[in-house]
């Protein structure tokens, strides 16, 4: 079959990327919310399976409208293999029926109900005006969502019981928060500081009830109805749907069998470099000794707000000292807020990123637990991770550099592989650059590699059911269940019991997301060292300032493109 060139005047892929952002953002207004561009949207996402059909509809038709786009430079080529390849990957993870089992703590359709509104303007009694008319849908979007698990349940698409408890859990948090009135009545108090009238502050009220009505609703339902319907399911996902999400989170078809064993090495790396350490923070102390020292003895922030204003300083002083040094920071980006989670997140702190026209920065959000005292020794490695020069300089790099690239490379079209690979890559350079000095600082930072390398192992072992590796003394030779898999991250791990908890249930709901982080820095630490080996063999100096900056405005790429994009900067 012989094909025909693009007419010279198709569109560019470029164009039919960013022509499909303004779908998405059409067919699931949380789009434009996040982006910053539709700041009077009032309406809720359609969480129904008409609406995840509509979506899935729209993209085999942007499919069709690239294959006759012109491709007219290096820019070009990356967006349309991104386009094609999310599109791709999508669509398989909807065929599947994924997204009627879509019931986890982190990530889900669910949360929408909540996390569009962080998201909203909140400045003006017009801004609330639209909150007002948005929240008076939650109800509706809360009943699309159990539309989707209905049908799931009639196709036997089913999510796992260990998950719906956890999100009945999380609901119960949102139902309980605003003194007992609703997660969604205390967000209302807001509108207090913009001046709002009578009228208008009724409507705010109104519409917080049936919000709260609406979340009722759907945890009674999915704790009456959902869980004893699904009380057969395993944690587990199996390899092939395993691998459909791997590659929705990474942006490649991987050998599993081979990340599997990448990780048992890795984390037998990291566990030899974390003897050493721990001796230097408590002589022969083991490392979870050493962690646990630096629990009750090392340097602490007392108090929420205090803990708070600890991080906000410490990206500023960050963006300050790495600008022009070890990255070029654009003006925009050089503002980062460290904010509190609210009642009901899940318990690892996180990264929301600024709209595209900075109205809203760049934040990191930390969840407190209930903890009015925070030892610094896992903050410190985890802030440059979630904040500068993690994901606040990569993704705001991103924002800015939209208008170069596509709004689609720079927002939407982002693969967790990229951007949480570059973030655990960001706490490694700072640990090269000497910023890990604090006492317990490096450990710390160690503990969180070990966490990550853990997470390839456990994730891909519970879920294809692998052999558990002779290293884990109780179980070796068995077959990973979660058990095992909580058993031995906790032998693993400085975190509380509840947050090794909190992480097992999330690598049991979201599939594949959590390998990204480690093999997503083997793929940037590859590509580095590729562009150093390149450039000196050329007899050139190998400018790691220039590499970092051009690295952050390529946007977003999968694993089967990263480290070859990389290594040729």
């Amino acid at each position: 079959m012989v094909t025909s060139p693009p007419s010279p005047s198709a569109p560019t892929a470029r164009q039919v990327a960013d022509r499909w952002v303004e779908t998405l953002a059409d067919l699931d207004p949380t789009v434009g919310t996040a982006l910053g561009t539709r700041p009077d949207d009032r309406r809720m996402p359609d969480l129904s399976p008409a609406g995840a059909e509509e979506k899935a509809a729209a993209s085999r038709r942007v499919l069709v409208e690239l294959d006759a786009s012109q491709v007219l430079d290096d820019d070009d080529r990356r967006c349309a293999t991104l386009l094609r390849e999310r599109l791709e990957a999508q669509l398989a993870v909807h065929e599947a029926g994924e997204h009627l089992a879509a019931l986890r703590p982190l990530a889900s359709p669910v949360h929408a109900l909540q996390s569009v509104f962080l998201m909203m303007p909140t400045a003006t009694a017009h801004d609330w005006d639209v909150v007002a008319d948005r929240m008076a849908q939650v109800p509706a979007a809360a009943d699309g969502f159990r539309a989707s698990l209905e049908e799931g349940l009639r196709r036997g698409v089913r999510s796992a019981p260990r998950q719906a408890e956890a999100v009945v859990g999380q609901l119960g948090d949102w139902l309980a928060a605003g003194d007992g009135r609703g997660w969604h009545a205390g967000f209302v108090t807001g509108a207090e500081a913009a001046g709002v009238g009578d009228a208008l502050r009724g409507r705010l009220d109104g519409a917080a009830v049936a919000a709260a009505d609406g979340v009722e609703r759907l945890r009674a339902w999915i704790a009456e109805r959902y869980l004893p319907a699904v009380g057969d399911v395993p944690d587990a996902v199996g390899r092939e749907r395993y691998r459909l999400a791997a590659r929705l989170h990474t942006g490649a078809d991987l050998d599993l069998d081979e990340a599997y064993a990448w990780g048992r090495e890795e984390l037998a790396r990291i566990d030899a470099e974390m003897v050493a350490e721990a001796d230097r923070v408590r002589p022969g102390a083991s490392a979870q000794q050493a962690l646990a020292h630096l629990d009750e003895h090392g340097e602490a922030v007392e108090g929420v707000e205090e803990v708070r204003a600890w991080l906000q300083r410490m990206m500023d002083d960050a963006i300050a000292e790495l600008d022009g040094t070890v990255v070029d920071v654009a003006e925009p980006v050089r503002r980062v807020e460290a904010m509190i989670a609210p009642p009901g997140a899940a318990a690892a702190p996180y990264y929301t990123r600024p709209s595209l026209d900075f109205s809203r920065p760049g934040r990191t959000w930390l969840p407190t637990l209930g903890r009015d005292r925070f030892p610094t020794w896992d903050l410190i490695s985890t802030w440059y991770h979630e904040g500068v020069p993690g994901h606040h300089l990569q993704l705001g790099q991103w924002a800015y550099r939209a208008g170069d690239l596509s709004v689609f490379q720079t927002s939407v079209g982002s693969i967790p592989a990229t951007t949480e690979g570059w973030a655990l890559y960001a706490e490694r350079l700072m640990d090269e650059l000497g910023y890990l000095r604090a006492p317990g600082a490096r450990l710390g930072y160690l503990d969180g590699q070990r966490m990550r390398a853990v997470r390839v192992v456990i994730d891909i072992g519970m879920h294809l059911g692998l052999e558990v590796p002779a290293e884990h003394a109780t179980h070796g030779g068995e077959r990973w269940t979660a058990d095992r898999a909580e058993a031995f991250f906790a032998g693993r791990s400085g975190s509380p019991a509840a947050f090794v908890h909190s992480e097992i249930e999330r690598y049991l709901g979201w599939p594949g997301q959590a390998i990204s982080y480690k093999l997503g820095e083997r793929a940037w630490l590859a590509g580095r060292q590729a562009a150093r080996d390149r450039r000196e063999a050329a007899g050139e100096t190998f400018d790691l300032r220039a590499w970092h900056t051009a690295a952050l405005g390529l946007g977003s790429l999968g694993l089967d493109d990263l480290e070859r994009e990389l290594a040729a900067l």
